[in-house]
């Protein structure tokens, strides 16, 4: 589906969807649970989906009403029968996060599973998990698109790189507290993205599951076998992340006010509140997004108008997202006007005082792309028309009924 967007302001009050990151993690912890557990607020997205889905191959019963799950748990513990089942086929569809959660959770529960994804997911990294099965002796194989893991899963220490990527140390963290004895997770270089670690901490001790964790720098964290996870009632945030799109548009001069947001979240992208407000500042700006890559579509596009040069470092993990996402930016913003220089691991963006847009440009088949052209094309003087549209409902199903609600004028095409 193509978008066109003839340039206007928007404005009004928007509560952005509930938290994906946040989400996958609640449903999780329910699904390994012990008994019934409701998780409210969730939003269907196409990645959320995928996890409800693949929880169900692994052994958990999960019912949907509306943006309510009903999660009875699958009950898993260093014992679990489960691992007498044949190896369950899980198809991640796009979802980094589901892939990289549940591979270690599979292995714990059932002793292994084929893992399948579409798009570019099965070209993303899985190094990490790769180096821990070799010296572990754990199988895996991945071939046509397809990765077969099995094996046992055994208590001990693992260690892993902390600048690839937060999803290996959750899957892990999800997954050897259910071991039959302790194990101790160490990063052998500085961990990125660490706020994701404390949305999965917090998600496990909400369902009864201790981890004690050193406080040493980068931290490490110290799962206790034999633990088992106690259902429970959660509700799911407002997503700090998607909200950046509405903050972007704020920063570009459309008069919309961002609800709903938990100020103290776990969220570690509820940075964003401060990054516009350091962006609003005229002059040199540098950025490190290391802690928060999700936000650089969002932060390009405050960039590309405010005054004065900005530089986004520490970003080479964006590469390897459902686009390159550095490419992506680059070409998205540069094609609507911007300027924008591209390094091997930065962006640097010298501010404009408007677009100019009347171009055509793509999606990338990435959702957060085609957000930030479209808060993007509100600055623009001319048209502008977004392919591929419709990835949006990847994080943010409601995305465009929401910009014609604050006023947006878009034409859907083929």
């Amino acid at each position: 589906m193509d978008i066109t967007i003839t340039p206007g302001k928007l404005a009004g009050a928007v509560t952005p969807p509930p938290s994906k990151s946040q989400a996958h993690r609640l449903l999780i912890a329910a699904a390994l649970a012990h008994g019934e557990s409701v998780i409210s607020n969730v939003a269907l997205s196409q990645d959320i989906e995928a996890t409800i889905r693949c929880l169900g191959e692994l052994g958990a019963d999960l019912a949907v009403d509306d943006s309510t799950v009903t999660v009875r748990g699958m009950g898993a513990n260093a014992m679990s029968p489960l691992r007498r089942m044949a190896y369950p086929h899980l198809d991640c569809r796009e979802s980094g996060s589901t892939l990289r959660f549940l591979i270690p959770i599979a292995l714990a529960v059932r002793g292994g599973g084929i893992f399948s994804g579409r798009g570019r997911l099965m070209e993303r990294p899985l190094k990490p998990y790769f180096d821990l099965f070799d010296e572990k002796g754990i199988f895996y194989e991945q071939k046509g698109g397809v990765l077969t893991v099995a094996g046992l899963l055994t208590p001990g220490e693992y260690r892993l790189p902390g600048d690839v990527s937060s999803q290996f140390f959750t899957g892990l963290l999800f997954a050897l507290p259910l071991l039959g004895g302790p194990s101790a997770i160490i990063p052998t270089s500085p961990l990125e993205s660490e706020g994701y670690l404390q949305m999965t901490l917090q998600a496990m001790a909400q369902f009864g599951v201790d981890m004690p964790v050193t406080l040493s720098l980068p931290p490490h964290y110290h799962p206790q076998g034999n633990q088992t996870y106690r259902a429970a009632d959660a509700a799911v945030e407002t997503d700090w992340s998607q909200a950046g799109f509405w903050y972007a548009a704020k920063f570009l001069g459309n008069p919309v006010s961002v609800a709903g947001m938990n100020p103290a979240s776990a969220q570690g992208d509820r940075v964003i509140a401060n990054q516009a407000a350091a962006l609003g500042r005229a002059g040199e700006a540098a950025l490190d997004v290391s802690g928060c890559p999700d936000l650089v579509p969002p932060l390009a596009a405050m960039a590309a108008v405010r005054s004065g040069t900005t530089r986004l470092t520490n970003a080479a993990r964006l590469r390897m997202k459902e686009s390159d996402r550095l490419t992506a930016v680059n070409q998205v913003l540069s094609a609507l006007g911007a300027d924008v220089e591209e390094g091997p691991d930065f962006l640097n963006i010298r501010g404009k005082g408007c677009l100019a847009g009347g171009v055509k440009v793509d999606s990338f088949n990435d959702h957060r792309i085609a957000m930030m052209a479209a808060i993007a094309a509100t600055k623009c003087v001319k048209p502008v028309t977004i392919t591929g549209a419709q990835c949006v409902a990847k994080s943010y199903p409601n995305f465009w009924e929401e910009y014609e609600k604050l006023g947006g004028n878009i034409q859907k095409g083929e």
